[in-house]
């Protein structure tokens, strides 16, 4: 284990921000974590897992934990289904590929999300009618201030659309270390409702897909809406998809009916972000080194020499805007520092 300082952290986040963290260590076991913490060299602590899902706006006046906890286990299998427990540190694309090669099914629809596996509980990560929570059995972390280490069960994690215990009561005070997965191993549940999945499956006169079908069809479709971040920095999505209450929803329809939506309940609906950004005039537009996303409203680029604080301020500028012309507020998905 070794301290670094003034490390530059360029490479370290998706949106390939330009700053420097005080000090920076890289932990590759539970017994270097659990080191890092007691040795640490600053009040403030900066976990950092795949530097996706994260704005930096500025140098770091921090201790950088960057969690590398590399490993794949199979805990448990019956003839139907098996418990894979995988480490934080893993690339989240890579084990989900993983597992599509053993036929494990359950995650297809989450190939391609940028992150590593710690941090997929954290916002409960989703795509293409799937969530993390769906195969979700717990997570292993530790905890910062005593050191102890504690398992979250499903129901103890709290998980709702993008967000779980880690993003409130317990956000800042444990590390997960480890999650593990229910897959199925045969008659697989497979999630091909949306548009995108069906037309690219027919396309290719696929009647019965495998779950390799389902994670090729997503990956193209990622790959034809989504920049690459070693291409292009970004980190995906970067606001929420809104949910809003009947009332609002009426409202909203009134002044916008060819808008798209979905159906959480009775009470509740989802509008699509990136409609309401592209509505608002920004998609395909660039203000210097920031700028939006031709292919998708939903993510902010930075064109190689953009600071996060111009990124954040184009963020704002688009929450501002589309709340003015439709009456939604956006709410980030990202989360910036």
């Amino acid at each position: 284990m070794r301290v670094e300082e003034n490390k530059s952290l360029k490479n370290h986040n998706t949106f390939g921000i330009a700053c420097n963290a005080r000090y920076f260590v890289s932990v590759e076991t539970i017994d270097e974590l659990k080191q890092a913490l007691s040795e640490k060299r600053s009040k403030e602590l900066f976990i950092l897992g795949g530097g996706s899902n994260m704005l930096l706006t500025g140098d770091l006046d921090a201790y950088v934990l960057h969690i590398n906890l590399k490993g794949i286990e199979i805990l448990k299998e019956t003839e139907t289904e098996v418990l894979v427990k995988a480490m934080a540190g893993e690339n989240w694309h890579e084990f989900v590929q993983y597992c599509i090669a053993n036929d494990f099914g359950g995650l297809e629809n989450l190939s391609l999300i940028p992150g590593n596996v710690g941090t997929a509980p954290i916002q409960n990560i989703g795509a293409y009618g799937v969530e993390l929570k769906d195969t979700f059995v717990s997570c292993n972390t530790v905890e910062i201030e005593t050191l102890k280490e504690k398992e979250f069960t499903k129901g103890e994690c709290e998980f709702e659309y993008r967000n779980s215990i880690f993003k409130n009561e317990a956000k800042g005070k444990y590390i997960i270390t480890s999650v593990t997965f229910r897959l199925t191993k045969k008659n697989h549940k497979t999630s091909i409702s949306y548009g995108d999945i069906q037309k690219i499956l027919a396309d290719k006169n696929i009647e019965t897909p495998s779950i390799k079908d389902i994670s090729e069809a997503v990956i193209a479709i990622r790959q034809s809406k989504l920049p690459d971040p070693k291409v292009l920095g970004n980190s995906g999505s970067f606001f929420k998809n809104p949910v809003v209450d009947a009332e609002t929803f009426q409202e909203f329809r009134r002044n916008f009916p060819e808008a798209p939506f979905y159906e959480v309940s009775p009470t509740e609906f989802k509008i699509p972000a990136g409609w309401l950004i592209e509505k608002a005039g920004f998609k395909g537009q660039r203000f210097g080194d920031a700028g939006i996303h031709k292919n998708q409203a939903l993510v902010l680029v930075n064109y190689g020499n953009a600071t996060g604080k111009e990124i954040w301020q184009l963020a704002m500028e688009i929450q501002k805007k589309v709340k003015e012309m439709t009456g939604i507020y956006i709410e980030p998905e990202v989360n910036v520092f």
